[in-house]
């Protein structure tokens, strides 16, 4: 299956879909990982704070699948925005994935009490200098975070991993992200714990369509032009989430979709404006 490719502002790709990896630990997350890439997922998101960079390092070298074609992810935790130890972050993770480079690695959260979300900007355009990353981005930051990283630095994040599902759309976000040329990433793209996959907006569309909830808001993700993370450990749940190249959604089914958001959409209540992820 070959999954259309976005175009960074650095000039590099991101498939449109990627595979989020947390909780896929030890042999059985090697195993499940393998098989979203099989199964055609060549975007693997992992992050330090997963503790699973090694499952993901096992299953790139294991797969037949050359290494320049998959987009390996990874992020800094806050308790390493210091910017000596972002830099001894980042090489750790080459250690613990045992490659060469990691394709792509971001900041985890601005944790802006801390005031140390330049500094660790900073150890990441360093990493990139070194051929340690190809590129570089954050997650999680609102516009004035980004706005700061830009102007201390002058160079402008390539992603923006952040909450994004329908209850949660972060449309002023995506326009921001959008106006300013970085691509955003949805991590919880269906939801964790609500209950989107029994909203009746939702289920009437997917049942309209002979699609399921999932792949409804899936290919809602998609055509925003947001790179939606799914997990999922078993082959034909990753076959289905990428099921979504062969049907559109209509404009009134995009506006019926935009209209469940809510005030309190957040799964957890985790405001980058005040939330510390250490």
């Amino acid at each position: 299956m070959s999954i259309p490719a976005l175009t960074l502002n650095d000039g590099t790709h991101l498939p449109a879909v990627g595979f989020g990896t947390c909780k896929l630990n030890g042999s059985p997350g090697v195993e499940a990982i393998l098989r979203a890439i099989d199964n055609g997922y060549r975007l693997l998101d992992s992050a330090f704070s997963y503790e699973n960079e090694g499952a993901v390092g096992e299953a790139v070298r294991r797969t037949h699948v050359p290494r320049e074609a998959l987009r390996v992810t990874s992020k800094i935790p806050g308790r390493h925005y210091a910017y000596d130890d972002a830099l001894a972050c980042i090489e750790e993770s080459l250690y613990r994935t045992r490659l060469d480079y990691i394709d792509l690695y971001l900041l985890h959260w601005p944790n802006p009490a801390q005031g140390l979300y330049l500094e660790a900007w900073s150890a990441l355009i360093e990493a990139r200098q070194r051929g340690w990353v190809k590129s570089i981005g954050v997650c999680n930051f609102l516009p004035e975070h980004l706005q700061a990283l830009i102007a201390d630095s002058g160079v402008t994040p390539c992603v923006n991993q952040i909450e994004l599902h329908p209850y949660f759309p972060q449309h002023e976000q995506l326009a921001w992200d959008k106006a300013h040329g970085i691509v955003a990433e949805a991590w919880s793209p269906i939801g964790r714990g609500n209950d989107l996959q029994s909203d009746p907006v939702l289920s009437g569309i997917a049942q309209r369509l002979g699609r399921s909830v999932v792949q409804v808001i899936l290919r809602w993700h998609l055509q925003l032009g947001t790179v939606a993370l799914p997990k999922a450990s078993s082959g034909q749940r990753q076959q289905e989430n990428l099921a979504l190249f062969d049907f559109e959604l209509s404009a009134g089914d995009m506006q019926a979709i935009a209209g469940l958001a809510r005030v309190d959409g957040r799964i957890l209540g985790q405001d980058p404006a005040s939330y510390e992820e250490l």
